[in-house]
């Protein structure tokens, strides 16, 4: 594979970019870009990109001593982009791997041909044109020779004689070769050396980069996470000691690991923010505080496992958060200038729905209000447009606002919301996400806000940065993601927090109960399986012990694969599934049907329904197969098992099962005549149509959004 490396100094234009990443890819290449500026307010945006990864490299010089501050304001800006990168281990490893060195605007040039000088053997262009057909015009006859791992030692001696001054560049290099990092006397050897007393914090910090390097090129990623944190428990200024714990969770975060020092990086995060904040630099505080909650509640950690202290422990897990001054000063609740005015009498409502770009659970809802006489509705996506969307989703903005700095950002969400919320009367916004932050922003005035929380914020940092006392109600779609929400965010248990409800989803089910062929009672259903947390191999293990009774069980699963691109963790699971399930497929005993617009098309050959997840809100799959007749066996989720609501809590008694065994036992019962599984089949059926088809649900909604009391 080619390997090709974006140099940018600048944000450039990531809608345009994204399709030349494609195009890069369809050549066969990998596509990595080095980040010389501010990534915080476009993360998202960045990881759309579908980069093979990205690195924030230094791009300012504000964190630099006065001397260096004025050394540095002499030097051009490429040069300095350059002097500032050129001992980061990312920078390194990737500028001498590439085949093509791409300069995306004029300031990455100098750094392109720069490290052109170490690299002999890339290609280095200016633009992405430039790149794509130097890609498309190689042969083979002019692919590149071998490189070198390292740079010629007369290029890196003067790097590394400033990065380790006393240490002789060939001395460090020899001893951070591959060869001894893959030793365990050498990894001994320099864990001893990064402990020894009366080394300067820079040159320590310095030396364990470089070791970290070294083993990671030795293939040992768990020793460069150990060299990071060695040094970093020998260092005194927090900043240079935060700064490496911090590398050291990021590296582990890619890799789709849980960091072993995730816990003691966040509270280093919230105690500099803290710093910060009683410093009077409300900027740094916010942008530290915005990475410890962004570590803190990390998907890889929460919602890519298939455990997490934030659900076994949630008040713990919380409590250094809420700790912090600064993150006091974030929730101190502002309230609003009036209440909510009541629904008008004398004209219908004015609702205004809104959401950022997921609408998949709103669909019911606009239908019925859209031609409802006595609501006039309008409907707003937030990521609709580019400017709408930087705004709603500026986290870091969102903190140093909350922190008293950059009050511009309340005036741009007041220019973006103020016309809808003085004409609505009540506004509803779907996903207690960022939306939910910058709406809470500004005082709403007299009109009324209902937050839809699901279950999937709860896992994020989001609802701990929303204004609650500036929400009137609150919208859950279980009642244990209501306890788990409330245990959560200490603001949802004090005396400005919203009214709580919980509704159901809007499901349409009528159309379902489609007949079933007598064939359908051994095949077994799994709707939906694009998450880790769905935990298919719990639903494979369910299906082994069945077929050691009767080889007639099949299972059928509905629904796209994972996206290994969305985590390593979701990645590593794919690879154990797909190893697992590859001879079941080749016998005929797992059946992969793919997405489909016709859910109740597929679930006619489902015989019983599967829940194999760790966690859900409401599990919508497990809900409509159940209304289609198929018998529903429901895993205790152990996200919420023994909790005092959870699946147990949601669904019919009868219909939980805590193991594989018990599920496979269940299916055996139900299912051991055609009389007992249409039976159990048409209970399932008239239990669901009965609790959550949406003629009954709606009575909720509308009880929720247009009584007038």
């Amino acid at each position: 594979m080619t390997d090709v490396l974006f140099i940018a100094t600048a944000q450039p234009q990531l809608g345009v970019l994204a399709g030349a990443v494609q195009k890069f890819r369809a050549l066969g290449a990998s596509v990595r870009m080095a980040c010389h500026f501010d990534t915080r307010n476009c993360l998202e945006e960045l990881d759309r990109l579908e980069l093979d990864d990205y690195q924030q490299l230094p791009y300012g010089i504000g964190n630099l001593g006065p001397l260096a501050k004025r050394r540095m304001k002499k030097v051009p800006h490429g040069r300095r982009l350059w002097l500032q990168s050129r001992r980061n281990p990312w920078m390194r490893q990737q500028g001498l791997g590439a085949q093509h060195l791409v300069a995306l605007d004029a300031n990455a040039v100098y750094v392109v041909w720069r490290l052109a000088q170490y690299n002999t053997t890339a290609s280095a262009s200016f633009g992405i044109a430039p790149a794509l057909r130097s890609i498309e015009g190689r042969t083979d006859a002019s692919a590149p020779t071998k490189r070198r791992a390292l740079p010629p030692p007369a290029l890196l001696a003067s790097d590394v004689r400033r990065q380790a001054k006393a240490l002789p560049h060939n001395i460090l290099r020899t001893a951070t070769a591959r060869p001894v990092m893959r030793s365990a006397v050498g990894a001994r050897l320099w864990r001893t050396a990064l402990n020894a007393p009366g080394v300067p914090p820079t040159m320590r910090a310095a030396l364990s980069r470089q070791v970290a390097e070294g083993m990671r090129w030795a293939g040992r990623p768990g020793g460069a996470t150990l060299a990071l944190t060695t040094a970093a428990g020998r260092i005194d200024d927090r900043k240079i000691r935060t700064g490496l714990l911090d590398e050291a969770v990021w590296a582990e975060l890619k890799k789709g690991i849980a960091p072993r020092t995730l816990d003691r990086t966040v509270r280093e995060l919230l105690a500099q923010a803290d710093e910060q904040y009683q410093a009077g630099d409300p900027a740094a505080a916010a942008s530290t505080m915005d990475r410890a909650l962004v570590l803190g509640f990390h998907r890889v950690v929460h919602i890519d496992q298939l455990s997490s202290q934030l659900a076994t422990e949630p008040e713990t897990y919380a409590a250094p958060v809420y700790a912090s001054t600064a993150m006091q000063k974030i929730i101190e609740p502002r309230g609003r200038k009036v209440p909510a005015a009541q629904a008008p009498l004398d004209r219908p409502l004015r609702l205004l729905i809104t959401t950022s770009a997921n609408d998949n659970f709103l669909k019911l809802i606009l239908k019925r209000y859209e031609n409802h006489p006595d609501v006039e509705l309008r409907y707003l996506d937030l990521a609709a447009s580019p400017a709408m969307k930087r705004i709603s989703w500026a986290g870091r903005r969102m903190l140093e606002n909350r922190l008293g700095g950059d009050a511009f950002y309340a005036e741009q969400v007041e220019q973006i919301m103020r016309p809808h919320l003085d004409w609505a009367d009540t506004v509803f916004l779907d996903w207690c996400v960022a939306p939910a932050v910058m709406l809470t922003t500004i005082d709403p005035g007299d009109t009324r806000i209902v937050v839809r929380l699901h279950s999937y914020e709860a896992f994020t940092r989001w609802p701990h940065m929303v204004d609650f006392s500036r929400i009137d109600d609150l919208v859950y779609v279980a009642d244990h993601v209501q306890d788990l929400t409330k245990s959560l965010v200490p603001q949802l248990r004090g005396e400005h927090a919203p009214r709580m409800h919980m509704l159901h989803n809007a499901m349409d089910l009528s159309g379902f109960d489609l007949p079933k062929p007598a064939e359908a009672r051994f095949n077994i259903g799994l709707i939906g399986i694009s998450q880790v947390a769905k935990d298919p191999l719990w639903a494979v293990e369910v299906l082994e012990r069945l077929r050691e009774h009767d080889e007639r069980y099949r299972l059928l699963m509905v629904g796209g694969d994972m996206d290994p691109k969305t985590s390593r963790a979701t990645k590593d699971y794919l690879r154990s599934f797909q190893a697992r399930i590859e001879p079941l497929e080749e016998s005929g005993a797992v059946l992969r049907l793919g997405p489909t617009d016709d859910v109740p098309g597929k679930l006619v050959e489902i015989g019983t329904i599967l829940s194999s997840s760790v966690r859900e809100g409401c599990h919508v799959g497990l809900m409509e197969g159940a209304a289609s007749s198929a018998v529903p066996v429901v895993r205790d989720w152990p996200f919420f098992a023994g909790r005092p609501h959870g699946a147990r809590t949601l669904y019919p008694e009868g219909w939980v099962v805590d193991s594989p065994e018990q599920a496979a036992q269940r299916i055996l019962e139900v299912t051991a005549t055609e009389e007992s599984w249409r039976t159990a089949g048409k209970l399932a059926s008239e239990h669901a149509l009965a609790v959550w088809d949406w003629p009954r649900v709606s009575r909720d909604f509308d009880e929720l959004l247009l009584d007038s009391d």
